[in-house]
């Protein structure tokens, strides 16, 4: 069996359609329904709203969430035109951000290892598990996780969801496409610094 995995040589907003149209492309294949999609402000989930309307795709839109930074950067006049095009918006905890909680540093030691990989691998193992906690998917539902880098969309896995109680049930399919080389945490961090207030 062979699969094609598209690389972007940089991490960069304008890589969000290319990321979409391979998602559609695999959805379709395979019959998926549900795409699970961060989004930090909602502008990448705007463009995805558009971007899928009519292609019988469900969008599960995952922001940080509350308390995540001083203000929630997810505009919330946004949440009620998503919900009405069909889909859903879910703000629930960032697993792999509760350092310290129980004096563990586990969920930071997963994340800094998934971030070899980059910081959409990342997110789409966080969001795919905070979905099914959420009860928007189920255990074993096969969906499409979709994240980035700093702003915008450029990694996308092929997932058979689970709860965080059952982390170890989370399978991923298939690589659909990443950055070539990935960010740093450091490099990630000075990123998030310099970006617009409606970046992603």
């Amino acid at each position: 069996m062979e699969r094609t995995i598209v690389y972007f040589e940089d991490a960069r907003a304008e890589n969000t359609e290319t990321t979409f149209r391979l998602v559609e492309e695999r959805a379709k294949a395979l019959g998926i329904k549900k795409v699970v999609l961060a989004s930090t402000t909602g502008a990448t989930a705007m463009k995805a709203v558009d971007f899928f309307k009519g292609k019988g795709v469900k969008l599960i839109v995952i922001p940080h969430q509350f308390g995540f930074r001083e203000t929630h950067a997810f505009r919330q006049e946004l949440v009620q035109p998503i919900k009405d095009a069909g889909h859903e918006v879910h703000v629930g905890t960032m697993l792999f951000h509760t350092e310290n909680l129980y004096d563990s540093n586990a969920p930071t030691l997963m994340a800094n290892l998934l971030r070899c990989f980059c910081q959409g691998i990342k997110v789409c193992f966080e969001i795919a598990l905070m979905a099914t906690d959420a009860g928007l998917v189920t255990i074993g539902e096969k969906v499409i996780a979709i994240a980035g880098t700093g702003r915008g969309a450029d990694t996308a896995l092929v997932m058979q969801a689970s709860s965080s109680r059952n982390l170890k049930k989370l399978r991923v399919n298939e690589i659909l496409c990443k950055p070539l080389n990935p960010l740093n945490i450091e490099e990630l961090r000075e990123q998030e610094k310099r970006l617009p207030d409606k970046a992603q």
